[in-house]
């Protein structure tokens, strides 16, 4: 079972090929997700300092270079749990106006993911 290992110490063993959102939701991380795990809007970003995957979805890759954001974090609704992983959260709930995270993402990789290396 693949751990995760957040800033503040905590773990968390996640089942394998979890969703991260969900690993990290369902742990009680507070974790802002808005589009329902679509790649569509950016807001469940994390950043790694160690075990960021080495591939990517299309989906993924595609929105982080429209916004700039290639090397610098990634989308958790686009990365299964396989191996263990030291990460933060970049958007939280709290602290937003937003009265909910958004829509629980389907327990799949959405959309249908396509694989390609992470760009370097």
């Amino acid at each position: 079972m693949p751990t995760i290992t957040l800033p503040d110490g905590r773990t968390l063993d996640a089942p394998e090929g979890k969703r991260l959102v969900l690993a990290l939701e369902d742990a009680g991380v507070d974790i802002l997700h808005r589009c329902g795990g679509y790649a569509k809007c950016t807001t469940c970003r994390v950043s790694f300092s160690s075990g960021e995957p080495a591939r990517m979805t299309v989906a993924e890759r595609n929105r982080l270079a429209d916004g700039g954001l290639i090397g610098q974090v990634r989308l958790s609704c686009q990365i299964p749990c396989d191996h263990d992983m030291t990460l933060k959260t970049v958007n939280r709930l709290t602290g937003t106006d937003y009265s909910d995270v958004g829509s629980r993402p389907e327990d799949s990789i959405t959309p249908t993911p396509q694989w390609v290396d992470r760009p370097t």
